[in-house]
């Protein structure tokens, strides 16, 4: 199996290690120490070494951070989180702060003026500055967690491998002299390592699920490359793919590399770490304040990775409804969620194509559907039972594509209300699907589209509709977001999630979830540029839970349509058996 089910959140030895870092803060004559959710790299998913928040706290969320202070320690969780942390840090010692709605520089100047360490490593620019505008008193100091986390996971050494241009689009020299010619400066600074990944058309194993590996870039105007890399993870096949103008060097030859830049730099104060931009300042090197260069043109899918996509998600949906069809055979049964999470994984691994799943599935029975990020180990396997809702999401890396998909499946008759709930998420991911708009408008000018449903019934849901997906890379990718937070306008070719959900603490949860990719909308009668969504993802929506009677005449037609696409692209991918689930599960509403 490529998921487990152990359990690592450890709430009970939370306090101890609290009570371990403390003295290490009064050792530095500190009043508090930050711990992220980060790496040197800055990107969303860390390796198991680097894990501090995880180690010290128990909480194992992918978002949040712990402020420690003398006498109390915040645990910061956004909204995906506020039911899962209550099971897996000790609330005697650690307490759960409901974030962003509570900043932890007020937080902090509230309790504390005595001064907070940092990692500087570990955190941006961005962040270290809106903290001290707060008025808190900050200083650098080599991690406190290391000092005291004895058996720390060595630093991993994944091997990286080719990503063909096939897949691409684009060779990689390309993508540097285009960048290298719009940077705006002699040198940019890379970090995140899925931007590493796709400037040097190279993939790794360094993060759990995401085929990225770790490392430092340095992109030069002349559109050569110094890569900071471990030489054990690059063999000869991807040297010579590399070639001449990409120059490897050893990861800690960096701080010396940063300090011979002449400048221009251009560094991104929101994923370089502050760490790199104090060494360019005690040199005197201009710094030119600028995104990572490649965030948004790897956001702009090619049409070899759009086709690509596409593909991996036929072959992903012909799975998922091999699993879906075997589902209404087995349960209720004795299936429990750790079997319902196999079984999935062996439908895809049975495509003799699957590289890994690109998350930790998440499948939860019941009350466990309201953890929005619940993952199943062997603690909290529940049985499947009848009359209930199971929500599974779940998603694979191929070489060709990334997928992330959701459904929440009816066992048994679960009731009208929950029928109510579910059809009233179906209809905002109708929305969204459906939607067309003006060229330059963003993610949150679209995500009131999928709460307008549930809002009318004083509904909602605590997280963003639609994160970005990265083309066999990270299953959450920036800057495109629909959220209302988002102020990136949505470009053609980018790849998003449609996921509105609803979740009754202690009851059931409901997300439904399908990718879209964004593409030029036909021209109506002003002639005016607008966009709209292609859709990625084709697994049918459970019929049984669909209140048709409350759905608009468009929004019947979109369904009956969307279905009717389905069986047409998935029933020739799928056994005789799955082929006549399929059938039936994709008929047009009916009442």
């Amino acid at each position: 199996m490529l998921q487990s089910f152990t359990t690592t959140a450890r709430p009970d030895l939370g306090a101890d290690r609290l009570a371990a870092l403390r003295t290490e803060m009064a050792r530095e004559g500190l009043g508090g120490f930050l711990i992220p959710r980060a790496d040197v790299h800055q990107g969303e998913y860390v390796a198991r070494r680097d894990e501090r928040l995880a180690w010290l706290t128990g909480f194992t969320g992918s978002a949040g951070f712990c402020v420690a202070l003398t006498d109390q320690a915040g645990v910061f969780i956004d909204g995906r989180y506020r039911t899962q942390i209550k099971g897996q840090v000790d609330l005697a010692a650690y307490t759960p702060v409901p974030w962003p709605e509570t900043q932890p520089g007020p937080w902090i100047t509230e309790r504390t003026k005595d001064v907070i360490g940092y990692d500087p490593w570990l955190h941006t620019h961005a962040e270290i500055t809106k903290l001290r505008d707060a008025g808190v008193h900050l200083r650098p100091v080599t991690n406190l967690v290391d000092r005291i986390w004895d058996d720390q996971p060595d630093a991993p050494m994944g091997q990286t491998f080719v990503q063909p241009e096939s897949l691409a689009g684009r060779s990689a020299a390309d993508k540097r002299a285009d960048l290298a010619a719009t940077m705006g400066a002699e040198t940019a600074v890379i970090t995140l390592p899925d931007s590493l990944a796709w400037l040097l058309n190279i993939r790794g194993s360094d993060v759990p699920r995401n085929p990225v590996p770790h490392g430092f870039a340095l992109l030069h105007k002349d559109a050569t490359v110094d890569l900071f890399i471990a030489p054990e993870k690059v063999g000869e096949k991807v040297r010579a793919h590399l070639g001449p103008d990409v120059r490897l060097h050893a990861p800690d030859d960096i701080d010396s590399a940063l300090r011979r830049l002449t400048g221009p730099v251009r560094l991104d104060a929101a994923t370089a770490p502050i760490a790199i931009r104090q060494i360019l300042l005690d040199c005197g090197t201009k710094i030119v304040e600028g995104d990572d260069p490649c965030r948004l043109p790897k956001a702009r899918k090619t049409e070899a990775e759009l086709q690509g996509m596409r593909e991996a998600h036929l072959r992903d949906g012909a799975a998922v409804v091999e699993f879906l069809a075997w589902l209404d055979r087995t349960a209720p049964g004795d299936l429990t969620e750790i079997s319902v999470v196999e079984a999935l994984e062996g439908f895809r691994r049975a495509t003799n194509a699957l590289h890994d799943i690109s998350f930790e599935t998440i499948c939860g029975a019941g009350p466990n559907g309201a953890i929005m990020h619940y993952r199943v180990t062997h603690d909290s396997d529940r049985k499947i039972e009848n009359d209930q809702l199971l929500l599974v999401d779940s998603g694979a890396q191929y070489v060709d594509g990334t997928t992330d998909i959701t459904r929440t499946i009816a066992i048994g008759d679960p009731g009208d209300e929950a029928r109510d709930c579910y059809t009233r998420v179906l209809r905002g991911l109708i929305a969204v699907s459906r939607a067309r708009w003006p060229k330059g408008l963003a993610g949150r000018d679209l995500d009131a589209l999928a709460r307008f449903p549930l809002w009318v019934d004083g509904r909602d849901y605590d997280h963003g509709t639609g994160h970005g997906v990265g083309a066999f890379l990270s299953v959450h990718e920036g800057p495109q977001r629909i959220a209302r937070i988002s102020e990136v306008p949505l470009e053609p070719g980018m790849i998003l999630s449609n996921e509105p959900g609803y979740y009754r603490e202690g009851a059931f949860g409901i997300r439904l979830e399908n990718l879209i990719a964004v593409e030029p909308a036909p021209r109506m009668a002003d002639d005016r540029t607008q966009l709209r969504f292609e859709t990625l993802t084709f697994v049918p929506f459970d019929r049984r839970l669909i209140l048709t009677a409350t759905l608009s005449a468009e929004e019947r037609a979109w369904i009956d349509a969307y279905h009717a696409e389905v069986a047409a692209r998935i029933a020739p991918r799928v056994g005789d058996a799955a082929k006549d689930w399929l059938i039936a599960a994709t008929q047009p509403l009916v009442g």
